[in-house]
């Protein structure tokens, strides 16, 4: 299959015009000349934000969805939640980002939901530390233990069959640790990953550090070294140092609706303290460059905000220059919290990629087919296997 050319989009905001209601659906898209490179950029236009349709979400939806819990190699228990039938033709798993948990992607369940209805499963789950899932160890909260723990979210909830990575902020540096430490399964079965506000490294060089240098953060971190068990008992004290720095790097427009914006400052309260310090340490070490040779061959999606004070744009620009098969999508003037900031955007982007990662499936098994079938007829089916992962891994 040749390579498609990478695109880069800009999803600008345009002032309110009235028009047929079928064209408010729809983005305008018109290419212009990409500087520095070849292949075209689309400037989409797209309803600003989210704030007409917040009024009515009840962020309560997930925990309405199918339940179920996942055992981490470490014997953590995992909080899961499914929407669609188990036999649908693709799976797609959602990572949250730092400090949230699954309901960051409500708006994303919801639009995509509507979008696929039965042709798509959706696999929701809190990190370990987060939401309702387990409290780990120091030692194991860690960006790798985060890949490790999507890999038993997939031997559980996705043992077989095609599947797209989504993953936000944490939650993509989830995506590429998972994809470092397992790329067979990454060459047998990921059609598709979206990376949403996050980076593959250089945080200690990038917003976070912003965020790591801090009285505040360098106190809690002393506090959790001098004294784990205190830090709890703590929290009301040390809590209220920490949680503004996480909220003023959330988003990038103040016409947020107020609903999203107390919501993702609710998922921030409720984060262990603990899992909040030692997390800003795995963030500070993060470094999963490797994983991006490993993901090459498949359709991407990222996607970030140019107002992101945590992971800015630029490291989302290195991510999609070493995807061939990327989609960068730049949100001018959202934060970190684009998904929730600027919901339809990122729907329509992993509508997108979950639209490619279809065709991108169907023609890995037709040319499977092509090899099983020049294999089977000159009586060489031993050689199947080593052909056919080899067009895999083309």
């Amino acid at each position: 299959m040749a390579a498609p050319e990478r695109q880069e989009i800009s999803v600008e905001r345009r002032p309110r015009r009235r028009q047929p209601a079928a064209s408010r659906r729809r983005a305008a898209v018109t290419p212009r000349p990409v500087r520095g490179g070849d292949a075209p950029v689309a400037a989409a236009s797209a309803p600003a934000g989210p704030a007409r349709r917040s009024l009515d979400q009840d962020f309560r939806l997930m925990q309405t969805d199918r339940a179920s819990f996942v055992v981490t190699d470490d014997q953590l228990l995992l909080n899961v939640r499914e929407v669609g039938p188990a036999n649908a033709p693709l799976t797609v798993v959602f990572a949250h980002g730092f400090c949230l948990h699954m309901g960051a992607w409500h708006f994303q369940r919801v639009d995509l939901e509507r979008t696929f209805g039965t042709r798509v499963r959706m696999v929701f789950y809190d990190q370990r530390g987060h939401g309702q899932s387990g409290m780990p160890s120091s030692e194991s909260s860690t960006i790798p233990q985060l890949g490790r723990d999507l890999a038993a979210v997939l031997r559980s909830k996705a043992p077989e069959g095609p599947v797209v990575l989504v993953g936000h902020s944490m939650g993509g540096m989830t995506v590429l640790a998972f994809a470092r430490q397992f790329p067979e399964i990454v060459r047998e079965r990921v059609v598709g990953v979206g990376l949403v506000a996050t980076a593959a490294s250089g945080l200690s060089e990038a917003g976070v550090a912003r965020m790591l240098d801090t009285p505040a953060v360098k106190a809690a971190q002393l506090a959790v070294k001098a004294a784990p068990a205190m830090i709890q008992q703590s929290r009301d004290a040390i809590r209220p140092l920490l949680s503004p720095i996480l909220k003023v790097t959330s988003y990038g427009d103040r016409r947020v609706p107020p609903e999203v914006a107390r919501f993702s400052e609710q998922m921030t309260n409720e984060t262990n303290l603990l899992t909040m310090v030692n997390f800003l340490v795995a963030l500070e070490k993060h470094d999963e460059a490797l994983a991006l040779p490993i993901l090459k061959p498949v359709p991407a999606a990222v996607v970030c905000g140019d107002g992101d004070m945590v992971t800015p744009f630029r490291n989302s620009v290195a991510i999609a220059e070493a995807l061939p098969h990327a989609e960068l999508l730049r949100v001018p003037k959202a934060g970190h919290m684009v998904e929730m900031e600027r919901p339809q955007v990122v729907s329509e982007a992993l509508e997108r990629l979950i639209h490619r990662s279809l065709e991108h499936a169907r023609s890995e098994r037709s040319l499977a087919g092509v090899f099983r079938a020049v294999a089977d007829r000159s009586g060489h089916r031993g050689v199947w296997s080593a052909v056919g992962g080899w067009a895999r891994r083309r």
